[in-house]
């Protein structure tokens, strides 16, 4: 199989778990694009394949779950599928602003007789013809699959596009074990319905109030849990209240919903550490100590 660039899955998979008031700092539609797109690459960098929006119960706090899903599903998608899955919207009127992702599953060929071996492409179903379907992939042509269960015109599938012999199937990213992008689920609970939601087996909390990240016995911690865990939950804050004042509006025990708490900065030399900034610092040393896990050199 050919890809331009390929990543194999993240050994734990990884989530990350955002509030619904992420963008309470952000008073202009412009800057909250430009905060989501950020976060959106950060998330893509470190191969995060799902990205949990969970509700902030605070009294007062605003809820920007459907935007800043709707901005993170068009960031995922595929530049040549996302005239045919968004409608113009007002909600994405700065949508230029956001960098391209880059990933695998946002390749840059366009010529369908331009590829050498069989690929895997996004793709969305263009109409369908009795047993098969024609499927935009973003190449010169359409792609003829076989009609399997419930395809119908607008659907997003996965295809492997086989240019030789043209025999072009749907299929999973899955099966061939690579990094494809994020999924957005926003939640009508807040964080007590995270982990169940991610089905993580190993959640853990971001704080200043936490425990040292430079700590032996943190370290120890985290690299257990990500040798062992097979999905791995990272909760953030908001950028007006951390983890422990979410919790706490809500009657809930934040190190009962986690499985640690950590600091991930010491020392900061900020008074504050925006959400943003805190995602891609984190996600680095998850990164780095999901690497070292299967070593155990803590």
């Amino acid at each position: 199989m050919q890809l331009e660039f390929s990543v194999p899955l993240p050994r734990p998979r990884l989530a990350v778990g955002l509030p619904s008031s992420l963008l309470e700092d952000c008073p202009t539609l412009r800057e909250k694009t430009v905060k989501l797109g950020l976060i959106g690459r950060a998330c893509a960098v470190f191969r995060v394949d799902e990205v949990v929006v969970f509700k902030d119960g605070r009294s007062g706090a605003p809820d920007d779950s459907p935007l800043i899903k709707l901005i993170l599903d068009y960031m995922e998608t595929p530049q040549y599928l996302r005239r045919r899955l968004f409608r113009l919207r007002p909600e994405l009127r700065f949508a230029g602003l956001l960098p391209p992702l880059r990933t695998p599953h946002h390749p840059l060929e366009s010529r369908l007789r331009a590829l050498r071996s069989e690929t895997l492409r996004e793709g969305v179903v263009v109409r369908r013809r009795g047993a098969h379907c024609l499927v935009d992939v973003g190449l010169d042509e359409l792609v003829r699959v076989r009609a399997e269960g419930e395809l119908r015109p607008g659907s997003r599938v996965t295809v492997l596009v086989d240019p030789v012999c043209g025999r072009h199937r749907v299929t999973s990213p899955e099966e061939f074990g690579v990094y494809w992008g994020y999924r957005v689920v926003v939640l009508s609970e807040g964080l007590r319905g995270a982990r169940a939601a991610s089905q993580a087996d190993f959640v853990v909390g971001t704080s200043r109030r936490g425990r040292l990240v430079s700590d032996t016995s943190v370290l120890e911690e985290l690299v257990e849990g990500l040798s062992r865990a097979e999905r791995v939950l990272v909760l953030f804050g908001s950028p007006k209240a951390g983890l422990f004042e979410i919790s706490e509006a809500e009657g809930t025990d934040l190190r009962e919903a986690c499985d640690v708490v950590v600091n991930f900065i010491p020392d900061q030399g900020t008074r504050t550490v925006r959400t943003e900034e805190a995602v891609f610092s984190v996600l680095a040393i998850i990164n780095l100590l999901a690497h070292l896990a299967p070593q155990k050199l803590y």
